[in-house]
């Protein structure tokens, strides 16, 4: 069993033309996009042009998004006529994708860009995400990048999306409110959703915009390192700017075999404790649960000075971690917390039930993915509360528990 892998590798960036050339330049046919967006309804408003250009001596793919001088001003059936590039709205942009006759997913990841685009910018102007005035992010350009890099990635089959870890630029840009520092507000709000992985590559300009980020915060399940793969094809789309390395996105596609089990990747945070009391050890647990971490566990260790200690280790979602790490600071002594994300392997898993007596005991059944189950366990609160109410051992009503699932699955 394989998956068609996509990974967006962004030395410099990335921009919404960047993603269009790259899937161009890996095969996606420039006439099969042109008449898939023709289904938007902008008319004459735009039109694609591509060239091979050298970026500081690499062969790439620029895509123009050529708009015309003077916006279509035609009348629509109801009479009204079209918006002026760059002044449309949430509402009227789903409009236009909904009726594109796109296929389900290209439709589907489309409106989910806009959607997470205009949240980040009606967060960054305090306002409804319906009333965001798009400003350039909403201009034609944009919905062409946007819609035609779904379109694409849909054309091209791919299964799983990733991207690698994003450069921050610097400086300052010139936008609808004047001049922003970079990254622009929106980007930061963008990336800071799915907590993004930044790096200083030394390029001091605007090297992720609104649209790029989007993209890939919408659609990537991941940012970080190369994953397993076959590769297959590549391309390389071309930015505009000049920059001291090639500015060139490069798009990777691949296959990888796909286990039996589902996989994800996890937060492991560590410190070392030789000063802090059992109970704010155990305190420190109880809240790191109810915050959201997967497990807490704790080992004994030789520290410094051959003073015996503690280590706290805490697995966690990677959207926890900084939640995770407020409460060990807030509770405990320590100075500092490592961390590593790591990739977890894992069993597919739903709950049944059985009646024991008229007492009600969950069962957690973990399959693979043909559906073989492989592990049932029942619930340890469940087996304890009427272990304690019929005052019998644990490990007898557990027993009861898989027995009675067991008669009714046999």
């Amino acid at each position: 069993m394989s998956s068609r892998i996509a990974y967006f590798d962004c030395p410099t960036g990335i921009a919404g033309d960047m993603c269009l050339g790259a899937l161009l330049d890996a095969g996606v046919p420039l006439e099969y996009l042109e008449q898939q967006l023709a289904g938007l309804g902008l008319g004459g408003a735009f039109r694609l042009r591509t060239e091979r250009v050298q970026r500081q001596g690499q062969d790439g793919l620029k895509l123009h998004v050529e708009l015309s001088a003077t916006p279509d001003d035609s009348p629509t059936a109801d009479g009204h006529h079209h918006h002026h590039h760059g002044t449309r709205h949430l509402p009227e942009i789903e409009t236009m994708i909904q009726g594109a006759n796109l296929s389900q997913r290209a439709t589907d990841w489309s409106l989910k860009v806009f959607r997470r685009l205009a949240d980040a910018e009606g967060s960054v102007h305090g306002i409804s995400p319906d009333h965001v005035h798009f400003h350039e992010v909403g201009a034609v350009d944009a919905i062409v990048d946007i819609v035609g890099t779904c379109v694409g990635l849909d054309w091209l089959g791919v299964d799983r999306i990733l991207c690698s870890a994003l450069p921050s630029g610097g400086g300052t840009v010139k936008a609808a409110h004047g001049r922003l520092p970079v990254p622009v507000p929106a980007v930061l709000n963008l990336l800071e959703t799915r907590g993004v992985m930044l790096y200083d590559n030394g390029i001091a300009r605007e090297l992720v915009t609104p649209t790029g980020a989007a993209l890939m915060v919408t659609l990537a399940e991941s940012f970080g390192q190369v994953p397993a793969m076959r590769l297959q094809r590549t391309g390389l789309g071309a930015g505009t700017q000049e920059l001291p390395i090639p500015n060139l996105l490069r798009l990777w596609l691949g296959e990888t075999e796909e286990s039996l089990w589902g996989s994800d990747r996890v937060c492991v945070l560590e410190t070392q404790l030789d000063d802090t009391t059992p109970q704010v050890i155990g305190y420190t647990c109880d809240r790191l649960f109810e915050v959201g971490a997967l497990d807490v566990f704790t080992q004994a260790v030789q520290m410094k000075k051959s003073r015996p200690g503690v280590l706290l280790t805490v697995i966690c979602p990677p959207d926890q971690q900084r939640t995770c790490e407020a409460v060990i600071f807030e509770e405990t002594t320590t100075l500092g917390i490592r961390q590593t994300l790591q990739p977890r392997s894992l069993l597919q898993r739903h709950f049944e039930t059985v009646d024991l007596e008229g007492q009600t005991v969950r069962l957690k059944i973990a399959t693979d993915a043909t559906g073989a189950i492989l592990n049932v366990q029942p619930e340890y609160e469940d087996v304890a509360a009427i272990a304690r109410k019929q005052q019998r051992p644990w490990s007898q009503v557990q027993q009861q528990a898989l027995q009675a699932w067991h008669s009714h699955h046999s």
